[in-house]
């Protein structure tokens, strides 16, 4: 009977030793095949767009983002986990962040005079882009090319549902180049403090890429001066340093209010 038990035991292993990558390999199509159906409902330009930057699973496979923007009194260090959102930002005279639940600011100094709801998670929407317009909750149509020095400009309109996000009511126009595919200019409108629907688009230049981690991610940004969709003059640049892309999510407690931070409401007009 003890050779008979000895056989079963490794013909059982045997057949499950063979079962383990067929079983694998059926979970590695589910995970495709799920993929693959929510790229779908992507429009096909946009899809070309998260190509052109590396790639919609590339970046999806990054948990924390992390870059400093110079500043005339030193710098700001953003740091974002990217699937729950929570943030931070560190500068000199103060700190702010959120936590998942509320927006907190630590300014013992009474140094910061802004809106920390407005501007928390401001820059990294700016910065994130064109996978930011891969987010849950958004509503894609078409729009008109945009002609810059002569050039001509494809651009997908991007809309939020209601209820999504603090300002669910902004719009914003990705517009690509036509032969790379690359994002070349956003418009977007704010409604943050008015809470209506704004009709007045400004304009940012997307034309200094870097790679980071596989993905491509701007170097710096530029706003120009506009009348309407007649894009002028560049206005102001913010560029972009130390970024750090991470498989890695940050620790919650990182993201926590400090004890003697105090947590914040929106201002209205």
């Amino acid at each position: 009977m003890k050779p008979l038990s000895v056989f079963l035991m490794f013909f059982l292993m045997l057949i499950s030793c063979k079962e383990q990558p067929k079983a694998h390999k059926d979970q590695e199509e589910a995970s495709k095949t799920m993929s693959q159906t929510a790229e779908s409902r992507y429009p096909d330009a946009l899809q070309k767009v998260f190509e052109a930057h590396g790639g919609i699973s590339a970046w999806r496979g990054k948990k924390s983002l992390v870059y400093d923007m110079p500043k005339a009194n030193g710098k700001e260090t953003h740091t974002t986990n990217l699937y729950s959102r929570k943030d931070r930002i560190d500068a000199v005279n103060f700190s702010m962040g959120f936590d998942g639940e509320k927006v907190w600011l630590l300014d013992e100094n009474g140094s910061y005079d802004g809106d920390p709801v407005f501007y928390h998670n401001l820059m990294f929407y700016f910065y994130a882009m064109p996978f930011i317009l891969a987010d849950k909750g958004i509503v894609y149509s078409e729009t008109e090319d945009l002609v810059f020095q002569g050039k001509h400009y494809p651009g997908v309109r991007i809309r939020y549902e209601v209820g999504v996000g603090t300002s669910y009511k902004d719009e914003y126009f990705i517009h690509y180049d036509p032969e790379t595919y690359q994002m070349t200019w956003l418009g977007y409108t704010v409604t943050y403090r008015s809470g209506e629907k704004s009709d007045n688009v400004k304009w940012i230049r997307y034309n200094d890429w870097m790679e980071v981690a596989g993905v491509i991610l701007p170097r710096s940004i530029t706003w120009h001066a506009y009348e309407g969709r007649d894009i002028k003059e560049a206005k102001s640049t913010v560029p972009f340093e130390n970024v750090v892309l991470s498989e890695t999510a940050k620790p919650d407690a990182f993201f926590a209010k400090p004890e003697t931070a105090k947590v914040v409401v929106g201002k209205t007009q």
